[in-house]
């Protein structure tokens, strides 16, 4: 199939993230969020982002400016008609994608396929509020997107072979290892991520460990390179809160129950490093 255009719907930290590699590797792309701020903000860190790539040697200055006259934004979804691929990176709620899609179902043409970048809701059941379910896959990227390799590409119920061909297509052409998994909770990455963070906020919560403790623990016991509270930080501890509460209404499972102090501190606002404040604090001084 060729992809003359990608829409790609959320500025956020995934979509700007995903637009920068699809712009990088030559791909049109539109990207899409509801507010003249958040479009502007995205654009801003795609720039930012291919800028530290010609630091690093890695993209010329006239590469740069390329990349960058393959990027539109706007706030009309409108706009991403004539899309033959659309990307949505927007907030881990099923309503909220859903709305999208429903949207989206009746601006793009008959031939288009969507693909979402959740990391945890069920691909089927979003496809169902679309009439394209062949046409319908996961394609969820990792973050920092520029810099993590993998992409896990999930089909549906009813996804068509040659649209999971497409979506490993995109993921090979900028550079990523697409790998297909089922279309289970959480996936593969985060049915084992999440509930080690969950356990991890449990070990704080009982007074086991304090967090720095907990993350030294698993970076120089276990060589990751950065704790799960740290991580549960960077990804936002919102996120992972919506993802423990996915994995455990599609199990029904006791094991995935969220801990209470990842809910009491979501509902304080200390959701990591976007708002300043999680399991540490990120408040400049």
């Amino acid at each position: 199939m060729k992809i003359s255009l990608v829409g790609v719907v959320g500025a956020g930290t995934m979509g700007h993230g995903i637009a920068q590699v699809l712009i990088r590797n030559g791909y049109s792309v539109v990207l899409h969020d509801v507010s003249e701020e958040l479009v502007r903000h995205g654009a801003q860190r795609i720039s930012l982002g291919l800028s530290r790539e010609v630091d690093k040697g890695r993209l010329s200055a006239k590469e740069k400016e390329q990349a960058e006259g393959r990027l539109k934004t706007t706030t009309n979804l409108q706009d991403l008609a004539s899309a033959n691929v659309v990307i949505e990176a927007v907030t881990e709620k099923f309503e909220v994608k859903a709305e999208v899609f429903h949207s989206l179902d009746s601006i793009c043409r008959p031939g288009a396929i969507f693909a979402s970048n959740t990391s945890s809701i069920s691909i089927t059941r979003l496809a169902g509020v679309t009439k394209r379910p062949a046409q319908f896959a996961g394609l969820h990227f990792f973050n920092p997107v520029p810099v993590m390799k993998l992409v896990e590409v999930v089909p549906g119920l009813e996804t068509a072979e040659e649209t999971v061909a497409v979506a490993e297509q995109i993921a090979t052409s900028v550079g990523k290892t697409p790998i297909r998994v089922r279309d289970f909770p959480g996936f593969v990455s985060n049915r084992l991520l999440m509930p080690m963070i969950n356990e991890a906020v449990y070990a704080v919560m009982e007074g086991v460990a304090t967090p720095e403790s907990v993350d030294g623990v698993m970076k120089l016991g276990m060589n990751h390179p950065m704790g799960p509270l740290e991580l549960a930080d960077l990804i936002g501890l919102d996120v992972c809160l919506d993802i423990m509460k996915v994995l455990y209404e599609g199990f029904r499972d006791s094991k995935y129950r969220p801990c209470p102090l990842l809910e009491r501190m979501v509902e304080a606002g200390r959701l990591g490093r976007k708002t300043g404040r999680g399991f540490y604090n990120y408040a400049k001084a």
